[in-house]
């Protein structure tokens, strides 16, 4: 089977993406660990299917490079919207695309007929341990990791997040910990985790490990749960600069109607085909 995809990247948090619409696409999804794989496939830390929906003007589902499916991605959600937009599947400027957090608002920044920047509209940030989920009294929350215990703040945005900060987030040995929080038990769907350094009122520095990724350059819903979290605890505005390690995304949280808005870079890579 040859699928034509689309190497895509918001922010160096990059995905594979192949147009499903009106296609078989079961075949795909049992190949998504190859196709991910760097050495051996196209290489990416996820694929991203677009589809078409009975209640948006389409869909995505998200898989991450081991093969399981996550909610959403802010940065893939970028993409999706640039992907559409350029390869002229539509021509609408604002777009509603479905995911399994439910139905996500872009606004696309249009310049010389192309996509630069989107805009997304990310919901509700959740705060009920249940809603997260995390087993827990209360979403913020301590943890035994390697004899050290940790403070962390839990907030999902369509996918579970997990924050913690600390002094220098250049120092932390993200590949330890990061995989010890994402698989502790009190996570019953694993989390995705951030690790925090408040700059400034309007600025903060994260790394991210994700769930099923190991650590990325990336995160949108990770940088909108860290911007409501130190918000929250009153270290920053409304408005927070994330300055993550593949660039900067302004997160604005509204707090009239409670929705997170998220907005950042959107860029193709390359396009190709490929035999699975």
């Amino acid at each position: 089977m040859v699928i034509d995809f689309t190497k895509m990247e918001g922010l160096g948090n990059d995905y594979i993406y192949i147009n499903s619409i009106n296609k078989n696409y079961e075949k795909i999804i049992n190949s998504i660990p190859k196709l991910c794989d760097r050495n051996f496939g196209i290489g990416s830390d996820g694929v991203i299917l677009i589809l078409e929906s009975d209640i948006a003007d389409f869909k995505m589902k998200m898989f991450n490079s081991d093969g399981t499916e996550s909610n959403m991605c802010g940065n893939g959600i970028r993409c999706v919207g640039k992907f559409l937009y350029d390869k002229k599947i539509t021509q609408k400027q604002n777009l509603e695309i479905e995911t399994l957090s439910g139905i996500k608002k872009l606004k696309l920044n249009i310049r010389n007929e192309k996509v630069t920047q989107v805009e997304v509209d990310m919901g509700k940030p959740y705060l009920k341990p249940n809603k997260i989920p995390v087993i827990s009294n209360s979403n913020e929350t301590k943890i035994k990791v390697d004899s050290e215990n940790i403070n962390l703040f839990c907030i999902s945005m369509g996918n579970p997040h997990a924050i913690t900060i600390v002094d220098n987030v250049d120092n932390v040995n993200i590949e330890k910990y990061g995989a010890l929080i994402e698989n502790n038990s009190i996570f019953p769907e694993r989390t995705n985790v951030e690790f925090i350094e408040i700059i400034d009122n309007e600025n903060i520095k994260m790394r991210v490990w994700e769930r099923g990724a190991k650590e990325t350059l990336a995160c949108g819903t990770g940088a909108c749960a860290s911007a409501v979290m130190c918000n929250i605890k009153g270290y920053t505005k409304e408005r927070t600069n994330v300055h993550l390690r593949g660039g900067i995304l302004s997160i604005y949280w509204n707090k009239s109607n409670n929705h997170i808005y998220m907005t950042g870079p959107a860029t193709t890579v390359y396009e190709g085909k490929i035999v699975i």
